[in-house]
């Protein structure tokens, strides 16, 4: 399984405005400036990304994006289904039922299933904010006064 740029784009996307979630509503061009990403592509990624339970949207002048909730109630695994259509690692996986005609006998369906429960857990387990908590904790600033 290979995560798109659409993916990981609407994750720095969505880290962008949860650090900036007190600024306001947040303009496309600034996120595009600040993470390096086409303005254009984030445009075609907020199109994706655009329901009330993930995104708050402004016309006009004081236009913009901010997030809908909190940034610890955003999970990275609810992000990439959204962008990526599913975490499934093989088709069989992708729906609720198993239509597979040989998911009764296949040997290697176990594989399949632990490494999706593996992924679906894990990437359930981080949000924005652990995300945003990590970076600060990372950046090395040592204050002694």
């Amino acid at each position: 399984m290979k995560i798109s740029t659409k993916g990981r784009y609407a994750l720095r996307m969505l880290v962008d405005l949860a650090e900036h979630k007190n600024d306001g509503y947040i303009a496309l061009k600034d996120i595009a400036k600040r993470q390096d990403i086409s303005k254009k592509y984030l445009e075609q990624i907020v199109s994706v990304l655009n329901k009330p339970e993930i995104l708050k949207t402004n016309r006009g002048y004081q236009g913009g994006y901010q997030l809908a909730k909190s940034p610890e109630n955003y999970t990275v695994g609810e992000i990439l289904r959204i962008t990526e259509g599913g975490l499934a690692p093989v088709s069989c996986l992708e729906h609720n039922k198993n239509e597979c005609e040989k998911s009764s006998y296949c040997e290697t369906l176990f594989v399949w299933e632990g490494l999706y429960k593996t992924i679906t857990e894990y990437l359930d387990s981080i949000t924005l904010q652990d995300i945003i908590d990590r970076k600060i904790n990372s950046d090395g600033f040592d204050y002694v006064i």
